[in-house]
């Protein structure tokens, strides 16, 4: 995973006026390791919290895309004597709150699973914090897109309406759209969230959790809903991590990839260098109140469109439609981007065919 943040806007922070302490949760995952490089230039210490799950990690070792100055503590968030030993040392000025279970349809399988690690873990820590009397300065929370549910459609007369979530019957019967309807992309503050699945609720829930918490100790916090993050460092072995990293993982092996539905969805793919510039400028940002934002390429994208291009790359066969659907996927998912850039010195940079291509590239010169 390169270390640059190409599409960070804006000076990086110097040496002689960083801040003390950041905390990063899950901070050994994907976007914990694409964010450390930036973060040890802006603090003076650094503490990656880590379960290292199986799930996600091969092993329990120190990933090597963790920034080398970076601490790392191989613990549980739900384990409150770690952060009594944590938080009996110093006080951190910026909390960044990655840790998560994130498997959509997962979720509905093991929701006890979910709402132990989202929110158990969530309170837990900010238990930990009410005892030791303080509040961070800044608490980012990244939260998902999956919130929004099916989101709001438009009908005919270009009225907004929430359709709600696909039924059982509604998926069997094969009715993927909402009749006459337009899917609207998700807008932070606009959009109503309505989760269709156990994951999405668990952070839905997480949110209002830290916001109302962090609003009433007079601290600042920053929710960014993440869209469908791909690239270098995905854990390419865990199939709940991503669609592009299956369908990668399948046009490698010169396998066919099987389309859901009938691989119309939309979805808005941003790449993983876009989504820790926008984490970094958060941090660097105004730290006052409560700030949500939508972190995405901006570009409505089919699953069809992905399947091809990597299919192509690897010379495997075609994608087929299959007709197959899961419980909990919702039709469409994409979100405007214009709203983010009046509220974070951030722009996307990496057009989804680049990003591709590097993802591709990162595969073939590593053990999957």
């Amino acid at each position: 995973m390169t270390k640059s943040l190409g599409s960070v806007v804006g000076p990086l922070s110097t040496t002689t006026n960083r801040r003390q302490l950041c905390v990063v949760t899950g901070g050994a995952g994907f976007i914990g390791c694409a964010i450390s490089h930036e973060l040890v230039k802006r603090f003076v210490r650094v503490v990656a919290i880590d379960n290292m799950h199986p799930q996600v990690h091969k092993t329990s070792t120190r990933p090597l895309a963790l920034a080398p100055e970076a601490e790392f503590i191989v613990d549980d968030i739900r384990n409150s004597e770690m952060w009594d030993n944590l938080l009996s040392e110093e006080r951190p000025d910026c909390v960044i709150h990655l840790a998560a279970e994130t498997g959509t349809g997962q979720s509905l399988k093991e929701s006890t699973r979910h709402v132990s690690v989202n929110l158990l873990g969530t309170s837990v820590m900010l238990d930990a914090f009410t005892r030791y009397k303080f509040c961070p300065k800044q608490f980012i929370l990244t939260s998902s897109r999956a919130v929004y549910g099916e989101g709001a459609w438009r009908d005919a007369k270009g009225v907004s309406v929430y359709p709600g979530q696909r039924t059982k019957n509604r998926l069997e019967a094969g009715k993927w759209d909402f009749d006459d309807l337009t899917f609207q992309n998700f807008v932070f503050g606009i959009t109503n969230p309505n989760p269709t699945n156990i994951y999405a609720a668990t952070k839905l829930a997480q949110e209002h959790i830290v916001a109302s918490w962090v609003e009433a100790h007079g601290g600042s916090v920053d929710i960014a809903r993440l869209q469908n993050v791909y690239g270098p460092g995905q854990a390419l072995h865990n199939s709940y991590t991503g669609i592009i990293s299956l369908f990668a993982n399948l046009s490698i092996t010169k396998q066919q990839i099987e389309l859901y539905e009938d691989g119309a969805m939309l979805r808005d793919f941003v790449f993983i260098e876009d989504v820790a510039s926008a984490l970094i400028a958060a941090v660097d940002g105004v730290h006052e109140g409560m700030r949500g934002f939508d972190v995405g390429l901006g570009q409505q994208t089919t699953i069809a469109e992905v399947a091809e291009f990597l299919a192509q790359r690897y010379h495997a066969p075609p994608p087929i439609v299959t007709g197959k659907f899961r419980f909990g996927d919702v039709r469409h998912a994409a979100c405007d981007v214009s709203p983010t850039l009046s509220k974070i010195n951030w722009k996307p940079q990496i057009p989804l065919t680049f990003g591709l291509t590097k993802l591709c590239e990162w595969m073939n010169n590593n053990e999957l």
